[in-house]
């Protein structure tokens, strides 16, 4: 994890994860809260595999950011597409809790998204490298035109 963009999503799921363990919580114990989990059996499983992609992120595995997409697709995915089918139809039918659960859901889309897509963008630059230390001489054509010239000038001939 040596960039930037990887640290920052992966603060952003832990910080996702601890949100969703603390709606898990108050809905059983019954409190309320502006937040309730759609089904909490489910939840609770999907803090624990979320738990497990976490990691699987942090060694930066492709199956942890497929699961991660694949668990909370399926999740969050069902309650976008009602709430967003519900405010095209009659946006006057929803209340506030209901727009609020749609923008958690829409980040419990967009956040496996984005890692998704960080990975990928981490797999290139793991394929094609640049090293600072030796593109400047292995990739540098104006070094290799002077060393063509160089290299013309030194010979000797022998007649």
């Amino acid at each position: 994890m040596k960039n930037f963009s990887t640290w920052l999503l992966v603060c952003f799921m832990v910080m996702f994860w601890v949100f969703r363990i603390m709606v898990a919580l108050m809905a059983q114990l019954h409190q309320e809260f502006f937040i309730t989990p759609f089904d909490l059996t489910m939840e609770i499983i999907l803090l624990f595999v979320v738990l497990a992609c976490l990691i699987l992120v942090v060694k930066r595995k492709m199956a942890g950011a497929l699961i991660y997409l694949f668990a909370y697709g399926m999740y969050f995915g069902s309650d976008v597409a009602t709430k967003l089918s519900a405010l095209f139809e009659d946006a006057s039918q929803l209340g506030l809790n209901d727009y609020t659960a749609l923008i958690i859901s829409l980040i419990g889309i967009i956040l496996p998204i984005a890692v998704l897509l960080d990975l990928l963008a981490d797999k290139n630059r793991k394929a094609h490298p640049k090293d600072k230390k030796t593109d400047w001489f292995y990739k540098n054509e104006q070094y290799d035109r002077k060393l063509d010239e160089r290299a013309d000038k030194n010979n000797y001939r022998t007649l």
